[in-house]
């Protein structure tokens, strides 16, 4: 059946759930197991006194300040996987929208099925907010298992 599932987390209490469901399925599966955070783009307009941007982003810290939160989101995933006996990679993707990095990732690595999670938003909030995990089942060429 899946040979290659790969799991997106953002590390919350929602995804964790997902992180477990996904896990569970792998085990079952005997399936590998890619665990993939992204990392959005960082939102420009923080200014220093004169008015000009700060340029965050093309600082070296950037970077690393990025790759030490992913870390403590991937790390937890990783010791949860490999405690079930499950042969696991993680993934950090930089500067790209969720469900963008998601999709790619699961192209990259051979995914054969998708695992994440959703709020269940509707109406107004769905709009204001965006669904990152509908965009993936719109474009994924993958199934797509969402676990509320």
């Amino acid at each position: 059946m899946y040979k290659r599932i790969l799991i997106a987390t953002d590390g919350s209490e929602l995804a964790e759930k997902g992180l477990a469901k996904g896990l569970e399925l792998a085990k079952d599966l005997d399936a590998e197991v890619d665990i993939v955070t992204v990392s959005e783009p960082w939102a420009v307009g923080m200014y220093d006194a004169m008015g000009w941007s700060v340029g965050y982003m093309n600082t070296p810290e950037y970077k690393a300040d990025r790759e030490e939160t992913a870390q403590k989101v991937l790390q937890p995933a990783k010791a949860a996987a490999e405690a079930q006996g499950l042969r696991t990679a993680t993934v950090h993707v930089l500067d790209r929208y969720a469900a963008d990095g998601i999709i790619d990732t699961a192209t990259e690595r051979g995914s054969d099925l998708i695992v994440m999670t959703s709020h269940g938003r509707r109406g107004v909030t769905r709009v204001l907010l965006g669904s990152q995990t509908a965009e993936v089942l719109a474009r994924s060429t993958v199934p797509v298992l969402v676990i509320r």
